[in-house]
């Protein structure tokens, strides 16, 4: 809290006038009903996300606007209007019907970012199903654990991808269909459960009647790391395109002219509520990138499309800024006009380093995959105090709560962050697992399980995690998921694993791994461990950091002490270790 704040001046000063003009009076007077007549909405109080993301624009002159400008990693150009992908999305929701989807039937995506996984995802939404956007680098144990928890019906991937799934294949009874997309991959022998994306949509009509779905019904489910068990399924309903659009336009700060880039895969939540439904659902244009990072690629990128709305992450903003100050020289970046960044704490001189080289803050927000969109922002229109996470949403009630949450904490102290329930994006469920929904709420607040502080100002800044869940590169990743997987390998007796700091990822997985008898620590086994768990994880997920130990410190009850092993590993205080097994 130590850096001067940077100071935003009268909004006549702006280039374009910001959509939020006066916090405090929206504040004031915010009710999420406000926002219901900026929607179109079904007959009978109906709600689609896929209906307000595209076919409400096509009776507009939004229609021919362009809605996605696509360029593959060897730099193929394509783009979209409202209008195609409205099409293109009745085409696949009439596949889906075709194969047997019906309404609550789960429809997975596990590809890159190419143009049909934006296809997928709506027209899956269009016949009423529940989607399931997969990262692209998740291994076999990671897409098993996902699509086998929520009994995933239908699956769309590519040649490149398929065969991790014919790994886990009989160990996903209820996947009836997997669609392949083959994007000019001539030569790919179907086999058993697949069907051709390209054949299918060839035959299929443009018209589709769109399924009538509730606002309260199963629109989309996201899995998240927990310190404990498999990941878990965040559900959300169709109602969450209401925080969605709100916090695109007033967070975002889009507006009809903008080209807007999300770096986000649509595999992560940020990739679909704000690479997706945020920006679609205010007719804005967007432009995906299928490549992979490179600072040079990105300049690019905001150069060539003329991006004014860049939303990236805290990560690779610090591989920029390690790649150097002339990089960006070399590029027309004068298209910018609003920079924004969500999934980790954005250090305070990530957001000094942006005014230095681009004349604008990075301005950062914090929301979770249960939040469903953000939450806790810093505003186009208020002052940055560099390091915070800024101020609430409209219609936003957080506070920080002790340890038995129950009192709300004073300003200056540390305690748990938590919002009052309610919002429209709020997650309606852990899939299968009501006690641990239910556990996540007290006194009628939602618990994050984030640490935080609020300051005089209304300013909140993060703390930390109340638990164990390791914020790498903007991925929670927990724990136990690693360490289950440590333990598959046949030298490995038992493991342990926390989150260590790191320059650019904020943390990476550090494994304390114990070995069987008859097994020698070597430099080759630990090599041998890191590729057993790349090629079972998805890459985020896979230790970069590893120490052999005779024995890792446990409970009396047997439970692993990562916090001991974290304490030992960085130098810290042990505190109480009462319950250590001697």
């Amino acid at each position: 809290m130590d850096y001067e704040p940077i100071r935003k001046g009268d909004v006549s000063g702006f280039r374009v006038a910001p959509n939020l003009s006066d916090y405090q009076k929206a504040i004031d007077r915010f009710q999420w009903e406000d926002i219901h007549s900026d929607l179109d909405w079904l007959d009978n109080g109906k709600l689609n996300i896929a209906y307000e993301a595209l076919d409400r624009h096509v009776n507009s002159p939004v229609r021919d606007k362009v809605a996605l400008y696509w360029e593959g990693k060897g730099g193929e150009e394509e783009k979209y209007t409202f209008g195609d992908l409205s099409r293109l999305t009745n085409r696949f929701a009439n596949v889906l019907t075709g194969l047997g989807v019906t309404k609550g039937d789960r429809v997975f995506t596990y590809m890159d970012r190419i143009p049909e996984a934006f296809v997928s995802l709506l027209g899956a939404l269009k016949v009423g199903g529940v989607i399931g956007p997969l990262f692209s680098a998740f291994g076999p144990e990671a897409v098993r654990d996902r699509l086998g928890d929520c009994e995933g019906k239908i699956l769309v991937t590519t040649p490149k991808l398929v065969n991790t799934i014919h790994e886990i294949l009989d160990d996903l009874p209820a996947l009836e269909s997997i669609i392949i997309v083959e994007r000019g991959e001539a030569g790919y022998e179907l086999k058993n459960k697949e069907v051709s994306y390209e054949r299918l949509m060839g035959g299929a009509s443009e018209e589709f009647e769109l399924v009538a779905t509730d606002r309260e019904d199963y629109a989309i489910i996201h899995y998240t790391s927990g310190t404990t068990g498999k990941p878990k399924g965040v559900v959300h309903v169709h109602e969450a395109i209401v925080g969605h659009y709100a916090t695109a336009k007033y967070v975002l700060d889009l507006h009809p002219d903008d080209i807007y880039w999300c770096t986000a895969d649509p595999g992560w939540v940020t990739g679909t509520s704000y690479g997706i439904f945020g920006p679609w659902s205010n007719g804005i244009t967007q432009v995906v990138y299928e490549g992979g990072f490179g600072a040079s690629r990105w300049y690019k990128v905001i150069e060539k499309y003329k991006v004014s709305v860049w939303y990236t992450a805290p990560t690779a903003i610090r591989m920029l800024m390690k790649a150097g100050d002339e990089v960006p020289k070399k590029h027309d970046l004068s298209s910018l006009r609003y920079l924004c960044s969500v999934g980790e704490p954005l250090n305070p001189e990530a957001v000094l380093w942006g005014e230095k080289v681009f004349g604008m803050p990075f301005h950062d927000n914090w929301w979770q995959t249960e939040t469903g969109c953000i939450k806790i922002a810093n505003y186009p229109i208020q002052d940055i105090r560099p390091g915070s996470m800024g101020r609430p949403f409209m219609g936003v009630t957080p506070g920080i709560l002790d340890d038995n949450y129950e009192k709300e904490l004073p300003p200056g102290e540390e305690g748990h962050l938590a919002l009052r329930a309610g919002w429209p994006s709020m997650f309606r469920a852990y899939w299968n697992k009501p006690e641990l929904y239910e556990s996540r709420f007290k006194g009628g607040w939602y618990i994050t399980g984030d640490k935080a502080i609020k300051d005089e100002d209304g300013y909140f800044w993060f703390v930390g995690r109340a638990d164990d869940v390791i914020n790498t590169g903007g991925h929670l990743v927990g724990p136990f998921e690693v360490e289950s997987v440590l333990v598959e390998h046949p030298a490995v007796a038992e493991a342990g694993v926390i989150g260590v700091p790191d320059p650019i990822a904020m943390e990476v997985i550090m494994a304390f791994v114990s070995l069987k008898d008859g097994y020698e620590e070597s430099e080759e086994l630990m090599r041998d461990i890191k590729k057993f768990t790349r090629k079972k994880l998805h890459s985020v997920a896979c230790p970069r950091k590893m120490k052999f130990l005779p024995g890792l410190p446990k409970t009396k009850s047997g439970k692993i002490m990562r916090r001991l092993l974290k304490a030992r590993e960085l130098g810290l205080p042990e505190g109480d270790v009462s319950t250590l097994e001697e």
